[in-house]
């Protein structure tokens, strides 16, 4: 199976000011693997982009991997302050 938390790290990482305040939490449901991005607050918006865009585009991307199995991948943006 294709490394996708490396991926996503490495498309994130560079769009973001707080980069020690990223966290990547993987959550193994029934019919997703969901990958939460926990990002500073001043970051958010920063990886959603004007109108989505960044985040669409980030989506993509990981959806077009091929993932052993029937789950299906699912990117999820937080606010890391709002999980605290």
């Amino acid at each position: 199976m294709p490394d996708i938390k490396q991926l996503l790290l490495t498309m994130v990482e560079p769009l973001i000011q707080h980069q020690d305040e990223l966290e990547l939490q993987i959550v193994d449901g029934e019919e997703f693997l969901e990958y939460h991005l926990l990002l500073h607050p001043d970051d958010v918006g920063r990886v959603i982009g004007k109108g989505g865009r960044v985040a669409n585009a980030l989506r993509t991307i990981l959806y077009s991997v091929r993932v052993d199995g029937p789950k299906r991948i699912r990117l999820v943006i937080d606010n890391k302050a709002e999980m605290d």
